[in-house]
């Protein structure tokens, strides 16, 4: 639940939604939106590459979050706001059915998440299956189901703005479908290939996990039709409810009816293509991916580690910083804050120890002392 949230939703929704919010700013600064557009289509490409060859469930789907975040800042750089945020929205509810579905699977598989220790669970989990099948059409954008209307505006807006842009978001797109097609397969077909407790205690989820998933499947199914393109001669409900945000554009790209068909009409097609090449690569071929004793290509290594993203900011970054905080803490903290603090406190301590002398309980001592005083003062004061 809590990965369902934060990729599918509030981590997500944070960028996106300011630079909608701020999209007179980007309007007026054309430079910036190109910017914004170009970092968003190498990590849409970047993270879809590296999706290819995870073997987590989890970590396929989170990034594919991450490449769909690069969708969406795409559009955002070539001014079309509303599709941003209407792929935002279709987004959440594909994405937190996707993720909901993995809990499930990892709860019947007693905590197992390394997809190469699954497969055939489509006959002993038939709702989740069923749903992540749901969830993982619409992420590859096969109509009438929601990722369809979103990525398919995204795509023809981008085409407008430039077509090699346009090039490689429809190649990245199509990587979405690969790496999505191959967890659900290696997940759901072929045979199982866990252990024999594990298939022992293969069942499916109870209701309390099942229901969200229904009603997450329902809205992957039919969401898409708050924006259906204009060619179908329906409303497009969510440009109109964002129209009063985002009406100060200068230019933005409407694709004629002709492209419009042409580029459903190829996507479904390379759609369906992609399907049967990673069926019969993965099932028919009965593939597995590489156990990690097994040596992988070069490239296959490179995206397999995430282009050592995490290693290069280690160290770089964190190693670096470790050393200059231990080197301050050594010397700055220990030998001369603590030093001062702790100073601070002896000396008080010394001062206190001086003055208990003076607090003796005596009554007699006491008045003694105020006399004293008082004849001190008087002197002084005779003196003076």
């Amino acid at each position: 639940p809590v990965s369902a949230l934060i990729h599918a939703a509030t981590m997500v929704t944070a960028g996106i939604y300011m630079i909608v919010r701020s999209n007179i700013l980007y309007t007026l600064a054309p430079f910036s939106g190109e910017i914004v557009a170009v970092i968003g289509l190498l990590t849409a490409l970047f993270a879809a590459t590296i999706g290819l060859k995870q073997n987590d469930i989890k970590k396929v789907l989170a990034y594919s979050t991450v490449s769909q975040l690069g969708y969406m800042f795409v559009a955002l750089g070539v001014g079309a706001y509303d599709t941003a945020l209407f792929h935002v929205v279709m987004h959440a509810f594909f994405k937190a059915l996707l993720f909901l579905c993995a809990g499930s699977v990892i709860h019947a598989m007693s905590n197992e998440q390394d997809i190469r220790n699954m497969g055939g669970l489509r006959k002993a989990l038939p709702v989740t299956h069923f749903t992540f099948l749901i969830g993982t059409l619409a992420i590859a954008g096969m109509p009438p189901f929601a990722g369809f209307f979103s990525k398919d505006e995204i795509l023809a807006k981008v085409y407008g703005h430039s077509t090699l842009m346009f090039a490689v978001l429809a190649g990245t797109s199509a990587l979405t479908a690969i790496y999505m097609f191959r967890l659900y397969y290696l997940t759901f077909h072929g045979e199982f290939r866990g252990s024999e407790q594990q298939k022992t205690h293969l069942h499916e989820s109870p209701t309390v996990m099942t229901f969200p998933l229904i009603v997450l499947a329902i809205l992957s199914a039919i969401g898409g039709f708050l924006g259906v393109p204009a060619i179908f001669g329906m409303p497009h409900l969510f440009s109109s409810f964002m129209e009063p945000l985002v009406s100060f554009r200068h230019h933005e790209f409407h694709p004629s009816e002709n492209f419009e068909i042409a580029l459903i009409g190829i996507s479904v097609i390379a759609l369906i293509a992609i399907i049967f090449i990673v069926r019969n690569y993965y099932i028919s071929g009965k593939r597995t991916p590489e156990a990690e004793s097994e040596k992988l290509g070069s490239f296959a290594t490179l995206v397999y580690n995430k282009y050592y993203v995490d290693e290069i900011y280690a160290a770089l970054i964190t190693k670096p910083l470790d050393k200059i905080s231990s080197i301050v803490y050594k010397y700055v903290e220990n030998g001369f804050i603590d030093k001062i603090v702790n100073g601070t406190g002896r000396v008080v301590n010394s001062a206190s120890n001086v003055l208990r002398t003076f607090q003796t309980g005596n009554i007699g001592f006491y008045i003694f002392s105020m006399i004293i005083g008082i004849i001190a003062l008087l002197a002084l004061n005779l003196i003076l």
